[in-house]
């Protein structure tokens, strides 16, 4: 790990223990240049690659045409409407309505350790394993500096980038677009890929061609949304797990965003992230700064794999503050697919009663314990326990249930109102809305407009005041519709763009608060599902439900693609009942247990109601989960089969740190007639190890299981699978 800057060739190079990001600073105006960025490279001096010398219209030899040049030099942070026509990284309006910017070198540090992003989730590290180059830029017709942020740590190939505006001029400035990301770079016949989906089919993994013009992704909906993640990747036609190229892009903010990959006519790219400029504007008066979200960006010459565990280190070493996020989570049964809102204190005793006999840990009572809720129609905001179910309030109930030996967990959705709701009534200008228009109901709720302090205490004291009433150890924070109507009463009409990135910061405030006074408290994120899966909310809770399809074969491409960034820790997977209630169908109840192995663990059920052989599982499930979670949550993750690409079958390992354990997951979706033994070669492995492979008599060494492989047999029947838990053999 290294930053250095080379006085003579006025370059800055960040080195990686294995890639480079090399920058310079061109021509007496101070152009900052992208120079390279990919494997380790032992040269600095390579402002060969920026092609000065080939173009005849450098400034400062030439300015006849000085559009020429600046529509086709790899700058690092791009301007905008001063003659780059490709995506800008910036745009501001001024006092005089004119929209331009134009920036230039000014100075720069590099330092140890790493600044906290203020209001923002950002990675973390001590100050002697991480460093940091910042980089000034000024436009001095409009007085404004541009502060670029890049940060790398001693254990990891990620860079990370984040931008700082500050208004310098006695005058006031609307910022209107501002980008964490800008890398410019040539085409090298790359593919595009990206996590599309919806709610209950999030995170595809998708590749897409990219042709000249700009291909993008994004969300307009307040969140980052099921449809797309906030991610991109940039990789060889011939991408594969163990070879091949990719760049790797990842926001770690969890509301509106844009990604996207501009090719030009000159057969160069230019990637882009950051803030949606859709419905955004920030005023700037003077001396105020704007800090945009972070950005995450890992180079891969080996392949999706050695990016997926970059991701996936980096996440759990540097984002991821929980107490929980080294520790087993208490194996938990959620009421919701069981009662759904058709419960009442002895239903839920029964369960946990029911529970407790087979080693689950935790009961959770989902939506419907306040207000008049006995359906989606009514009492959001109205944070009170309805007695009618909860006879004896809801610290009798959370009492017995720890009589019984299990945690308990409670269900909110704080961000919303019901226009059938006390709250609503008393405060129906809480709501976001624009003045005069009908707004647009989604599961018959409004967002609150948590920019209002007065809204964003409120919701936290509701919150607050619940946990500070019983022993309630886990939080469930949902969020069921995205925003619209975009409008706030407490904002002036110069600010209403500001309304949706304060929201995010809103939400960003009252986690932190929560995680603050109650610092023990399990949180998990969801939304729909898995609807604000992003970095972003990692930084306050360590797990985040993956999504309300629960049905295991489903789950497989979901949480396939979920785990291309994502550690497997944070993905809330749980056990369902079948007829599976999403997608009607049914699976064996040992393969939805292998596959939710792969998350967080848990129950989604009636266990009071299901068949003795099902029953009987969870047992044997649990003691599963105590023997292998620490491997799962801690290890590296490799993926050997995709059920996406091949249509038969699902194979994913994961590999101790110290190489000494593994543990291979086998579903067999479909069987076909005539079909033979499957062999399947291992990864992650130490060639020089000699492993024990359960089901095999001898032990072989790594490298036969590495190349050579081992056979899995064909199973009868569909949606068959198997653990395969291998060993270093001691001595």
């Amino acid at each position: 790990m290294n930053i250095e800057y080379f006085e003579t060739s006025r370059v800055f190079k960040i080195d990686t223990n294995s890639t480079s990001y090399i920058m310079a600073v061109c021509d007496r105006e101070k152009f900052l240049g992208h120079v390279y960025y990919g494997q380790k490279i032992s040269d600095s001096d390579v402002n060969y690659l920026l092609r000065l010398n080939e173009n005849p219209f450098v400034p400062s030899l030439n300015s006849r045409d000085r559009g020429a040049f600046l529509d086709s030099f790899p700058t690092e942070f791009s301007g905008h409407n001063v003659g780059d026509y490709r995506e800008s990284s910036i745009e501001v309006i001024d006092k005089n309505g004119n929209r331009g910017v134009s920036l230039f070198y000014k100075s720069h540090s590099i330092y140890k350790g790493k600044k906290k992003l203020y209001g923002l989730p950002s990675t973390f590290a001590p100050d002697d394993k991480c460093m940091t180059l910042e980089i000034h830029l000024e436009d001095d017709v409009l007085n404004l500096e541009v502060v670029l942020f890049y940060s790398i740590f001693e254990d990891s190939d990620a860079i990370t980038r984040s931008v700082k505006v500050i208004n310098k001029s006695d005058d006031t400035i609307s910022l209107t677009k501002i980008m964490s990301v800008c890398v410019d770079m040539d085409d090298d016949n790359f593919q595009m890929l990206d996590l599309q989906g919806a709610w209950a089919r999030e995170r595809q993994i998708e590749y897409r061609s990219i042709g000249h013009g700009k291909q993008s992704i994004g969300s307009t909906r307040g969140e980052s949304s099921h449809q797309e993640n906030p991610f991109i990747g940039l990789c060889d036609q011939s991408i594969s797990q163990d070879s091949g190229r990719i760049y790797g892009f990842h926001f770690i903010y969890s509301g509106n965003f844009i990604a996207q990959v501009e090719k030009n006519q000159f057969d160069m790219l230019r990637i882009t992230m950051g803030i949606h400029p859709d419905n955004f504007s920030f005023e700037l008066q003077k001396n105020e700064e704007f800090t945009a979200p972070e950005a995450v960006l890992v180079f891969s010459s080996e392949g999706l794999g050695k990016m997926t565990r970059t991701f996936h280190d980096l996440y759990r070493n540097h984002l991821i503050r929980s107490p929980y996020k080294n520790k087993k989570r208490p194996i938990l049964i959620n009421n919701w697919e069981a009662t759904y809102f058709d419960f009442d204190s002895e239903k839920l005793i029964s369960i946990a009663k029911e529970a407790k006999t087979h080693g689950i840990e935790m009961l959770v009572m989902d939506d419907g314990w306040f207000g008049k809720r006995n359906d989606d129609n009514s009492s959001l905001g109205d944070w009170q326990v309805n007695e009618d179910k909860l006879k004896g309030g809801l610290k009798n109930l959370v009492d017995r249930v720890n009589e019984i030996g299990l945690k308990f967990g409670i269900w909110f959705e704080p961000e919303m109102v019901s226009p059938d709701s006390d709250l609503y009534r008393e405060h129906p200008d809480w709501a976001i809305a624009i003045q005069g228009r009908m707004p647009s109901r989604s599961r018959n709720q409004f967002v609150l407009d948590l920019s209002r302090k007065e809204v964003a205490d409120y919701v936290y004291e509701s919150v607050a005041k619940i946990l500070r009433s019983a022993n309630i150890e886990y939080v469930k924070w949902d969020m069921n519709r995205q925003l619209s109507d975009i409008g706030s009463s407490g904002l002036a009409p110069q600010r209403q763009g500001e309304l949706m990135h304060r929201y995010v910061l809103a939400v960003y405030d009252l986690q932190e608060r929560l995680i603050t006074e109650f610092p023990d408290l399990l949180l998990e994120n969801c939304s729909g599902g898995g609807g604000r899966f992003d970095p972003g909310m990692l930084y306050y809770s360590p797990q985040i439900w993956c999504s309300d399809d629960t049905d295991a074969i489903e789950r497989l491409s979901i949480q396939e693609g979920t785990a291309l960034l994502y550690p497997l820790s944070t993905m809330g997977a749980h056990v369902s009942d079948c007829p599976n209630h999403i997608v009607g169908r049914t699976t064996p109840f040992e393969t939805r247990g292998n596959v939710a192995l792969a998350g967080t663990f848990g129950y989604e059920l009636d266990i009071t109601k299901i068949s003795n052989e099902d029953k009987n599982q969870i047992s044997k499930q649990v003691e599963m989960y105590h023997k292998y979670n620490d491997l799962v949550r801690e290890g590296d993750y490799y993926r050997i089969a995709s059920y996406r690409e091949n249509h038969y079958f699902d194979c994913y390992m994961v590999v101790s740190k110290d190489k000494k354990k593994a543990l291979v997951t086998y579903v067999q979706v479909r069987n076909r007639a005539n079909a033979h033994v499957r062999k399947i070669r291992l990864k992650g492995l130490d060639p020089q190890k000699k492993y024990t492979v359960e089901g095999m008599e001898k032990a072989y060494y790594g490298d036969t299981l590495l190349n050579a492989g081992i056979v899995v047999k064909n199973m009868r029947g569909d949606s068959q699978s198997t653990l395969i838990y291998i060993r270093e053999v001691e001595g």
